[in-house]
């Protein structure tokens, strides 16, 4: 996809267009908008990080995954349809590249092990069994240990399911939009989404459910620096 000269950075208005839809924005990049592209980013990165990150564990691969599919993305817009659908599209080319960074770090995970509907199958555990505590959440909400504690224990859930609690507790998707996303199917979501939110609840109690929005942070910096990296790999010599 070819640049305009004048778009190798993105324009000062890049932070004032919200109510552009995706498809629009799309549009825009095709035409050789760079800044569009920046748009698309600052709207869909948080969840975007939050979803590698669930199934990389990891916070700099999750923000390399991102900064990796946002590239594969723009190199592949012009074979997206549209104009419903963005913003599961992008999530696809997330989830692909996690995966594939987890086969090069030596575990042998497949897209079809991680989407497939078989849920009663045996499962092996990935992490030390969570065990309720008695603790004091004013005092651990005070601290950020609170939110550290939810973090890992979503850390223990297998990797079928930290994708589908991420996207349905944390960001409070839908479960027709959490399934788009992982490309599976709207029972899977539930069935997953349950198992997940159970376990969790049993290590942690229920009174935790409101502090799930806040955990794996990412506003800021972080934001900032998969915008900067992605637009520089980007922007025309």
């Amino acid at each position: 996809m070819k640049l305009r000269p004048d778009e190798g950075r993105a324009r000062p208005e890049a932070s004032a267009s919200a109510a552009v839809d995706d498809f629009a924005l799309v549009n825009r990049v095709r035409a050789g908008d760079l800044a569009a592209f920046e748009l698309i980013m600052r709207r869909h990165n948080q969840r975007l990080y939050r979803l590698a990150r669930g199934i990389l564990r990891n916070a700099s691969e999750a923000e390399d995954a991102v900064q990796e599919a946002y590239v594969r993305g723009f190199e592949k817009l012009n074979g997206f349809v549209g104009p419903e659908g963005f913003a599961a599209w992008l999530g696809q080319i997330v989830v692909n590249e996690a995966l594939g960074r987890l086969r090069k770090q030596g575990r042998v995970v497949s897209l079809e092990d991680y989407v497939g509907d078989s849920d009663t199958r045996p499962r092996q555990s990935h992490g030390a069994p969570m065990k309720s505590q008695e603790i004091d959440p004013e005092r651990l909400a005070a601290s950020g240990e609170l939110r550290r504690m939810i973090e890992k224990a979503i850390d223990t859930l297998h990797e079928d399911f930290r994708a589908v609690f991420i996207l349905r507790a944390v960001e409070g998707m839908s479960v027709a939009e959490t399934a788009a996303y992982l490309d599976i199917k709207p029972e899977t979501v539930k069935t997953r989404f349950h198992r997940a939110k159970k376990q969790i609840q049993e290590g942690l109690g229920k009174q935790f459910d409101a502090l799930m929005p806040s955990v794996f942070g990412f506003a800021g910096d972080r934001c900032d620096r998969i915008v900067s990296s992605v637009l520089d790999r980007l922007a025309p010599v």
